[in-house]
């Protein structure tokens, strides 16, 4: 009994219970049901806004793409307007000019006809004056047309050659004082100092010891560096000075070169003389090379051959009738500048024609050839232009002058020689003299090198040993001697000193 009251109390619980979660549930669902129900109005009511947005934000796009379409049909009607208007009178115009020019043809025509008709009636009338003239005189018109035409050319000629005179004349006068204009002018713009070469250099010493030193003992020094050199040296009372006597600046310059170094350095004996004078020669033909260079800069050339140049750079240690070459050509290649500018020429073949006019002066060997030719010749050879060439070889009339540039060249060479004491023929002379003294003596075989001291009252002479003997060179200086008696023209007279050296070198490794 118990035990059924509990099975039907549990019975009763569970159905209880079960009813009571029956009524939760639905509830529960209701609840859910209508908050679905108002999230999907709301959805709805936000989809319908976002909807109506959009609605008015195309409409306003639309709207604004319809006016500016309707702006710019605007913009082209009345561009198709404006033309319109604008072809409409140009239409207008081109009717109106073609009335004009209709007018003026029936106009032209209509004095067209007149003056046919004025010049039937004029013709008329010459034809009756002229038989009435024929009449009269006596001459076929044909006949008196002749003669008419005959005096009238008769008169014209003669009038024609009183003008042509005057202006030949006139012109004749105008191209002399311009002429005169330019030369003056181009001096006058390039007026330059004249340095005259000396023939002599003097080289200052600190004290008479040193003095000593270079003389050496028994004067072997000195006769060493006089052989090297081919300078003579004069050592006299003057105190701290010694002289270096030698026509030719080359040779002048290395002999004071080489005495400055031996006389720093302090060794001075004849092994180091040779070794500083083959230096100081080798140096010197660097700073010749330097000297053309820096020489074609400051002129403003361009392009000149590097064997051309070397020998711009020896001018400086030539001379011209006692005239510095490098200065005579700097003179002459500014001179030939202003003056080709003047008359409209091309001013750089001008200035470098003037440059080089001088170049036959410094070869390498002197063939006998006049300047003017050589250095035609090198300038060639070195690929100068034709200008240029034929200004250097005819600049003393050696040959004919083609161009304009050569007539130029001529009278700034004449110009720059010309000036108050540019010019010494003295030294020129006595220069040529020496020259011809030593290649005298060079021209017999085996002789090394010859050199023309004191004033070319001595001429020393130095032969290879291997070719000529003691015996060959007493004849030798007997054969020179009397070649020179009989060949030249000398005052006083001259020694001539014969040097036969022997010398044996080795190395030892």
């Amino acid at each position: 009994m118990d035990v059924l009251s509990i099975i039907l109390g549990f019975a009763v619980g569970g159905g209880g219970a079960y009813a009571a979660l029956n009524v939760l549930s639905g509830k529960s669902v209701k609840k859910k049901l209508s908050e679905a129900s108002e999230e999907a109005e709301r959805i709805k009511k936000e989809k319908m806004l976002q909807a109506k947005e959009n609605f008015l934000k195309l409409k306003e796009e639309h709207e604004l793409n319809i006016r500016d379409r309707e702006r710019k049909m605007q913009s082209n009607e009345d561009r198709i307007r404006g033309k319109e208007n604008s072809l409409n009178q140009k239409l207008e115009e081109a009717n109106r000019k073609e009335k004009e020019l209709e007018r003026l043809k029936e106009e032209t025509e209509q004095r067209n006809q007149a003056i046919a008709i004025r010049n039937v009636e004029l013709e008329k009338l010459q034809q009756k004056r002229v038989a009435e003239l024929s009449k009269i005189s006596g001459m076929s018109a044909e006949e008196a047309k002749k003669t008419m035409m005959e005096a009238l050319v008769d008169e014209a000629r003669t009038g024609a050659m009183a003008q042509i005179k005057e202006i030949a004349e006139e012109a004749k006068l105008n191209a002399n004082k311009e002429a005169r204009r330019i030369v003056i002018q181009t001096i006058q713009r390039v007026a330059t100092e004249q340095a005259v070469e000396n023939a002599v250099t003097v080289f200052n010493i600190e004290s008479d010891e040193v003095k000593g030193r270079i003389i050496g003992r028994e004067g072997r020094n000195i006769r060493a560096i006089e052989a090297a050199t081919g300078v003579e040296i004069i050592v006299d009372d003057t105190p701290e000075a010694i002289i270096l006597s030698c026509f030719d600046p080359v040779r002048r310059e290395i002999a004071r070169l080489s005495l400055h170094q031996l006389v720093s350095d302090g060794r001075i004996h004849p092994a180091r003389i040779e070794e500083v004078v083959a230096k100081t020669r080798k140096q010197l033909q660097e700073e010749i090379n330097e000297i053309g260079r820096r020489t074609c800069i400051d002129l403003g050339i361009h392009g000149l051959h590097p064997e051309l140049m070397r020998m711009v750079g020896r001018m400086k240690y030539r001379s011209s009738y006692g005239q510095n070459l490098l200065q005579h050509s700097r003179e002459v290649a500014n001179l030939c500048a202003i003056m080709a500018a003047e008359l409209g020429l091309n001013v750089k073949l001008a200035k470098r024609a003037g440059l080089l006019h001088d170049i036959g002066k410094v070869p390498d060997d002197e063939p006998e050839l006049p300047h003017a030719i050589l250095g035609m010749k090198l300038a060639e050879k070195y690929g100068e232009k034709a200008e240029v060439v034929n200004a250097i070889g005819a600049h003393h009339d050696e040959i004919e002058m083609k161009t304009l540039i050569s007539p130029i060249v001529q009278v700034c060479d004449a110009i720059s020689g010309a000036r108050p004491g540019a010019r010494r023929e003295i030294v020129e002379a006595y220069i040529k003299r020496i020259k011809e003294l030593e290649n005298l003596a060079l021209s017999y075989d085996g002789v090394g090198s010859a050199y023309a001291i004191q004033a070319g009252r001595e001429l020393r002479v130095l032969v290879e040993a291997e070719k000529v003997s003691d015996e060959k060179a007493d004849e030798l200086s007997f054969t020179i001697s009397q070649r020179i008696q009989t060949e030249m023209t000398y005052p006083g007279q001259v020694k001539v000193t014969v040097i036969r050296e022997k010398r044996s070198v080795n190395f030892a490794k």
